[in-house]
């Protein structure tokens, strides 16, 4: 097997988490690319996979090879689409992740209009409120919100985002509002582990870093479900501005204590292959950047 075909087999093995399904993927037999990755390993001198009955994962050399092998397989592609005059239109399979409702608000509309602009593509979507790994996932493009720890990720930045407090004009009639975070002490609050992970939550008091321990009647996981019970009535909750963007502007929430919010969380764009972005990649990162950076909730 050739060198490329072997690296191909090797991202499809990572990609698709096992032999036997990157065999089907690849139309191949688990043997052929069980020794195409094999031959990679003896070539280079060291071990690429991990690999267990039941899993098989990345060494700190296969998660850097992997990297430079999507990178070459992505240039050559390009340069094959180049050559035949396509070098235009985006094509192929594309996976994005973002948190999960960001990703149903606002990345879902911006995949679908890119679907219907480029029919030979096709896209995955990974909603979840966790940090994932880029090389490890394969994942093309993500929307991350919060400050980036990853300088090795290309970023755009489309926008920022609030944490605010928040609550039902029912449940400020019954119990009033805070007039300090400190005030919290006294109300109802509600915990959304997306945003507040802890039950120290962080103010800004006059320029100053204000932290003031709460303890929540209710706790949750999920900031859909938070905002739910925020929205009956039950008591205060903190989540990010956008997911609440339409219930404000509605009436059905207020936001409270507005001046004592924390700095921003800002919202970018990444991926990970620098100026050698495939252009599949490269024409939703455009789109993304151009809807995202429009959306007047998100300023």
């Amino acid at each position: 097997m050739d060198r490329l075909s072997a690296m191909a087999a090797f991202v499809a093995v990572v990609d698709e988490a096992g032999f036997a399904a990157a065999a089907r993927k690849l139309g191949q037999s688990p043997p052929a690319v069980t020794r195409a990755v094999a031959e990679l390993e003896s070539r280079m001198g060291v071990r690429l996979l991990t690999r267990t009955t039941r899993s098989v994962r990345l060494t700190e050399a296969g998660t850097r090879y992997a990297a430079d092998c999507r990178r070459i397989l992505a240039d050559v592609a390009e340069s094959e689409a180049s050559t035949i005059g396509v070098h235009s239109q985006p094509r192929g399979h594309l996976v994005i992740t973002a948190p999960v409702l960001f990703g149903s608000m606002h990345v879902t509309p911006i995949v679908t209009e890119y679907l219907d602009r480029y029919p030979e593509t096709d896209v995955a979507c990974w909603y979840v409120d966790r940090m994932v790994n880029l090389i490890e996932e394969g994942i093309d493009v993500a929307v991350r919100i919060g400050e980036l720890s990853d300088s090795s990720l290309q970023a755009v930045a489309v926008g920022r985002v609030d944490r605010v407090l928040c609550a039902s004009r029912g449940y400020l009639k019954r119990h009033g509002a805070p007039r300090d975070p400190r005030d919290l002490a006294q109300h109802r609050v509600i915990s959304a582990g997306g945003v507040s992970p802890t039950q120290e939550w962080s103010f800004m008091a006059e320029g100053r870093p204000l932290r003031v321990r709460v303890r929540p009647r209710l706790s949750t996981t999920s900031n859909d479900s938070a905002i739910a019970a925020a929205l009956d009535g039950f008591g205060i909750t903190r989540v990010l501005s956008y997911q609440i963007a339409e219930h404000v502007k509605k009436g059905k929430l207020e936001r409270i204590l507005e001046r004592y919010e924390p700095s921003p969380w800002p919202i970018h764009v990444v991926h990970r292959e620098g100026r050698h972005v495939a252009q599949k990649a490269r024409a939703f990162v455009d789109l993304a950047v151009e809807r995202l950076r429009g959306d007047a909730s998100l300023r």
